[in-house]
């Protein structure tokens, strides 16, 4: 037999459900976007951001490191280090 959760109960693990999410989603680092979303055909990169389109996808989920280590790559394709 299970016990049924009171309303207090189901509204306190619903707030640390979300909390614990928000804790895995790191949202300190901004979006590299700058409104400019067009693809390039060529290099399969966003000519505004100079993204791929699952570097794109993926932002929100990333970890704070995953997104520094994509902006340092952002910033080699801006240069023309690496394509």
């Amino acid at each position: 037999m299970t016990s049924k959760l009171s309303r207090e109960e189901r509204t306190a693990r619903r707030k640390k459900r979300r909390e614990k999410l928000l804790q895995e989603l790191d949202s300190s680092i901004p979006s590299p976007c700058t409104s400019v979303c067009q693809m390039d055909d060529l290099t399969q990169l966003c000519i505004g951001c100079h993204r791929t389109i699952n570097e794109i996808r993926d932002w929100v989920i990333m970890t704070g490191d995953e997104k520094q280590d994509l902006l340092e790559s952002i910033n080699q394709r801006r240069t023309g280090m690496v394509a």
